[in-house]
């Protein structure tokens, strides 16, 4: 069906205006979603009846400001947040928006609006069985005891019996920050409330999203669940949880539409720095897990974003977001000079179609609508006009033979990242509900001289249709999102290892997408648009078991990812779920414990010294390639030789194997460490432990044939020791740590 709304669209983009002008204020200051809600906001003024008593509107921005800023901003009626350094999070009322941006003191204002979500035997395959403890008899060295994993995400059930400790004697879950709940009344919270006792939490049941979404309780449950009593146990399975229920576009619907604009980049920050916060009060430290994120941009819309992430990460701070799940996306045609042109077809699953384009000289975009697909109605815009046009913008309408009208808002502006370069973004509106699928429309950058980069930021290209099979130039590239993309972050792609599940019903649900570590295809990859390498490491996230809401279960037992529930069990009266996932978001919260787990055993661990561990003790599916690249950064993480090398052992005790033995498991009974084989040893096995120092303090000969074995540990003090078995037998070579 056609929609002739191009007022409509035109009015809710807005206009990338780069001059202040008609009572606009200094646009030039103000990001991209900063500039649209302020237009919004005017022409909803304007429009409604002068009677008519509006509502105080107001945005949640980051505001960069020169000498007293907080003077500066409570003087324009905002109310500030939180600071670091000269850039402030504030809540901005909309309808001072225009004299907070004219002020001398305030050179940028901006926010980005919501992310989107990116949506057992990981334990094994990241080596955390000798890290944690939950699936061996013996009580295992680092399990994050004593550290806060904070997990900014939506739907979490918070009565799940996986955020008990295992013998469900403690409840994990210290805070909760409910962003959406309407309980409002008393809180010294910006939006929403929290809970800061078990009762009040358990109280609580789910947040306020939590009937209708779970990905949150699946993330947490995967970074710090204890399993309860199953084999579904999180990477952290003693740290405590500081959860934070924040808004995106799944569940943005659940706000007030005139409180929408408070829910924005910002906000999440704020998000992130409440779990620290808490860390910090009981003196411990903190990884906040992020399995959201949104596209990335060229007018520097995040710059005030990735400044605050730096500042708010450090010793015992550290922060891991995903990387995305546009992997499969065609989104970028990389045209050198020299070459005459280059495109693609373009598919979006709404009218209009958000792109960019980078480069150093002008050149001409090529639209064709093949409306009649041997004769397609083409139409060339040049975008050297846009700097003869007033604030470089550009706004036409293309009309078809057909009689079919094509609206585009295009805009220029200095790239960010290289003065040098200009970027041209644009917004165009097809005459159909889907851009592309009606009538195929192709984009194509033309020009001898220019060397042009092309994005698509909404939707997909497809190459080689049949009517135009010289268009073949999409390829995938720079789909990483914000805030992985941010360079104080930890970035997490998508490995696979397994190819489904058998469900709750008995049924074999399969989803294929490679194994023995392989990038998972929807993995996205680098680089960044500042030519940076992400991601940065990479995890298992493709049929990922964890944690489901008893909420969700109850309110739609239909629901089709219910089938992918590979248990239901009850509880307190209740139904809960082990249910499987994909995406970087379950590979994220795998890292995020991990990290968990590592500052336990060095709790002033920074985000920078856990890439230096990841360049040491990754493990490359590629192993001709170089690392780190744009598809695995590091490598896949190995959660025991990473311990290893943060606690020295590789250095003090050379001999000690940066592997697991396969086939042995290890109890304690009084002084006497016991091993159990799965199989009989086919060859002797050589048992010797050590102290953290490097000192043997134990040895054992077992002979072959053994099925179990005995090492005494008599008069050693409590503590940490490594073990290392020695054998021809592969299955049982490798080391553990263990805590007497």
């Amino acid at each position: 069906m056609r929609k002739y709304f191009a007022i409509v669209l035109l009015l809710a983009v807005s206009t990338i205006a780069m001059q202040a002008g008609g009572g606009r204020g200094n646009v030039s200051k103000m990001s991209s979603y900063v500039r649209r809600a302020a237009t919004e906001h005017r022409q909803q003024s304007r429009l409604a009846p002068a009677s008519e008593q509006r509502r105080q509107e107001s945005i949640c921005a980051f505001v960069r400001v020169s000498g007293d800023g907080s003077s500066e901003l409570t003087r324009h009626g905002c109310r500030v947040l939180a600071r670091f350094d000269d850039i402030y999070i504030a809540d901005i009322p909309l309808d001072r928006l225009t004299a907070l941006s004219e002020s001398p003191s305030v050179s940028r204002i901006e926010a980005s609006e919501s992310c989107t979500v990116q949506n057992d035997t990981s334990a094994l395959i990241v080596g955390m069985n000798a890290v944690r403890s939950g699936q061996a008899p013996l009580p295992q060295a680092f399990t994050g005891r004593g550290v806060v994993i904070g997990v900014e995400d939506i739907g979490f059930d918070v009565t799940h019996p996986t955020f008990y400790s295992r013998d469900l004697s403690e409840y994990r879950i210290k805070r909760l920050w409910d962003q959406l709940s309407p309980d409002t009344l008393d809180s010294p919270l910006y939006v929403g409330r929290d809970y800061r006792t078990q009762e009040e939490i358990l109280s609580l049941g789910h947040t306020y999203d939590g009937i209708y979404q779970t990905h949150g309780t699946h993330t947490a449950g995967t970074a710090g669940g204890s399993g309860y009593n199953s084999p579904y146990g999180g990477m952290a399975s003693e740290s405590d949880l500081c959860l934070i229920a924040n808004a995106v576009t799944n569940n943005i619907a659940l706000v007030d539409s005139a409180a929408r604009q408070k829910y924005t980049s910002a906000t999440d920050a704020l998000g992130f720095k409440y779990a620290f916060d808490y860390a910090d009060s009981v003196g411990r430290p903190c990884v906040v897990s992020f399995s959201e994120g949104s596209h990335m941009d060229l007018y520097g819309d995040d710059v005030l974003y990735y400044d605050v992430l730096q500042q708010m990460s450090g010793p015992g701070h550290i922060i891991v977001a995903s990387a995305g799940n546009e992997g499969r996306m065609k989104n970028y045609i990389d045209k050198p000079a020299e070459v005459d042109s280059a495109g693609a077809f373009m598919f979006v699953g709404k009218p209009y179609t958000h792109i960019m384009m980078r480069s150093d000289r002008t050149f001409d975009l090529r639209l064709k609508s093949y409306y009649e697909k041997k004769d397609p109605d083409t139409f060339t815009i040049p975008v050297e006009q846009l700097f003869h046009l007033p604030d470089s913008e550009l706004v036409d309408t293309l009309m078809t033979r057909a009689g079919e009208r094509f609206i585009i808002d295009m805009v220029a502006y200095p790239c960010v990242y290289d003065s040098t370069q200009m970027v041209y973004e644009a917004y165009i509106l097809s005459p159909y509900d889907s851009f592309g699928f009606v009538v195929p429309v192709s984009l194509e950058l033309v020009g001898r001289e220019a060397h042009v980069e092309f994005f698509a930021l909404s939707g997909e290209m497809r190459n080689k249709m049949p009517f135009a099979r010289d268009l073949s130039d999409a390829i995938s590239r720079y789909s990483v999102f914000s805030p992985g993309a941010a360079p104080s972050v930890v970035c997490v792609g998508a490995t696979s290892h397994r190819t489904g599940i058998v469900n709750y019903l008995g049924e074999q649900m399969t989803n294929d997408d490679g194994t023995d570590g392989v990038r998972a295809t929807y993995s996205s990859v680098g680089p960044t648009l500042y030519e940076g390498i992400k991601p940065d490491v990479m995890a298992p996230g493709t049929n990922i078991v964890s944690s489901y809401s008893s909420w969700y279960l109850e309110a739609l037992p239909e629901a089709n990812d219910i089938r992918w529930s590979v248990e239901h069990f009850d509880f307190n009266g209740r139904t809960y779920a082990w249910t499987s996932d994909m995406g970087t978001s379950m590979s994220t919260p795998i890292v995020a414990g991990i990290i968990a787990t590592w500052l336990q055993a060095k709790p002033d661990l920074t985000a920078e010294e856990v890439k230096e561990v990841f360049s040491r003790t990754c493990r490359h599916y590629e192993p001709d390639w170089d690392y780190p690249n744009i598809y695995y950064g590091y490598g896949e993480i190995d959660a025991y030789a990473g311990l290893l090398d943060i606690l020295g052992l590789t250095s003090s005790i050379p001999q000690l194997s940066s592997s697991q033995p396969r086939g042995v498991t290890f109890s304690l009974c009084g002084d006497e460490l016991q091993l159990h084989f799965a199989e009989a040893a086919v060859s002797p096995v050589e048992v010797t432990v050590y102290s953290l120092a490097g000192v043997k303090v134990a040895t054992q000969s077992l002979g072959s044939g053994a099925v179990e074995g005995r090492c005494r540990l008599s008069g050693l003090p409590s503590g940490v020791y490594a073990v290392q078995l020695n054998s021809s037998d592969r299955a049982v070579r490798g080391s553990s740590l263990i805590r007497l």
